[in-house]
């Protein structure tokens, strides 16, 4: 039985959506919230841009966002598209036609700015060319770029603004028959961004694009994403996320996995529970802790590990994790496996030893997952063999 059967107050309820797809991508209805990020290499630099966009698949990327400016980034998302480990979207700004030339390069998506694109004619076009290529469209609202009359009514940019501008750019797609997309509300203000897609989760059952932009660094701005895209999530809504960091895009998926993670949304690689250290420690936490890190970046199952200085909460997490190790002092410490004690280990074993066992688990938990799926897939042949 899952925690979340005898435990409700660790349920999310998600935000019912309609489902549309990037690519080979589901998003929104009952799909898993998928992670993107970004690139910030020149796209007509096919081999860095190509790079950096297997790098983030690698750290877990389901879609990755490109920069499509002018026609020599359009002209090279042709062969990143071809080389592409997942799906691209091609971000739009200002000309229209790089979103009709990134359809035809095979763009899996479009992201448009309503505010910039151009008048409703020219949003017909980029419609037409995502319709006739097969692309799915993410309107992209943002506070700072609002169309012109938006803050002129309300003054200065607000969550209705921006609420009104999606809805807006919402009916000239459905008007043209169009419904293939998906739709994002952002802000770098964490209240603004928050009220702004409370209000347009109400108003459409599109799906929802999550995210606090231009966060900032890497620790300010995971601390920003976190609260703003971790509150809102923890409500049901987003059925994709991109966090926004002046970091590397491996540092996006990295963050994003985590908040997705510690709100039991989804689960991908080790999660590591581990004490901040004091003076009773048996060895050095923080120190293990960041090599583990290290040597596990390249488990995907996912799995728990706690790593606890003393026996003050060591074995109480114990309980609740994959693996643990729990200091003990006199150099040596306590290895859990299921909750339950298995043998002693020196320190300066520790980390290779527990690394070993990590890998041991992520095996078997692979074998029988791999088990069920084939049991499965045998009783759905058998059931429909018996019609």
């Amino acid at each position: 039985m899952s925690l979340n059967a005898v435990r409700p107050w660790r349920n999310i309820y998600r935000r019912k959506s309609r489902q549309i797809h990037v690519g080979s991508v589901p998003v929104g209805g009952d799909a898993p919230i998928s992670v993107q990020t970004m690139t910030n290499t020149d796209t007509s630099d096919v081999a860095a841009t190509v790079a950096q966009i297997r790098a983030a698949a690698d750290a877990g990327a389901d879609i990755v966002r490109v920069s499509a400016p002018d026609q020599a980034a359009t002209k090279a998302l042709h062969r990143i598209v071809a080389e592409s480990p997942v799906p691209i979207v091609a971000d739009i700004h200002f000309h229209y036609k790089r979103a009709i030339e990134a359809a035809e390069a095979g763009a899996a998506c479009l992201r448009i700015n309503p505010g910039n694109i151009g008048d409703a004619a020219r949003v017909k076009e980029v419609i037409r060319a995502a319709r006739d290529h097969g692309c799915s469209i993410r309107i992209g609202v943002n506070a700072g770029s609002l169309e012109r009359h938006l803050p002129e009514k309300y003054g200065e940019p607000c969550p209705e603004a921006m609420v009104e501008s999606g809805l807006e750019h919402i009916r000239i797609l459905q008007d043209n028959d169009f419904h293939e997309f998906k739709i994002s509300v952002k802000a770098s203000d964490v209240f603004l961004a928050a009220a702004a897609y409370q209000g347009l989760a109400d108003a459409t059952d599109a799906p929802i694009h999550l995210g606090i932009t231009e966060a900032g660094g890497l620790t300010s701005g995971t601390i920003k994403s976190a609260i703003g895209m971790g509150n809102l999530l923890w409500m049901g809504i987003g059925d994709t996320i991109r966090v926004s960091l002046s970091a590397d895009p491996v540092e996006e998926v990295k963050v994003g996995f985590e908040i997705l993670k510690a709100l039991g949304l989804r689960h991908r690689g080790v999660n590591i529970i581990s004490c901040p250290s004091c003076a009773r420690q048996g060895f050095d936490v923080i120190c293990t802790v960041e090599k583990l890190e290290k040597r596990l970046e390249h488990i995907k199952t996912p799995m728990s590990l706690s790593i606890i200085g003393c026996v003050v909460n060591g074995p109480g997490e114990a309980l609740m994790t994959d693996l643990g190790f729990t200091g003990g002092g006199a150099g040596s410490g306590m290895v859990y496996m299921a909750g339950k004690q298995s043998h002693k280990l020196s320190n300066d074993q520790m980390i290779e030893h527990i690394a070993e066992l990590v890998e041991q688990r992520a095996e078997e938990l692979e074998r029988q997952a791999a088990a069920e799926t084939a049991a499965e897939a045998e009783a759905a042949a058998a059931g429909q063999a018996a019609e």
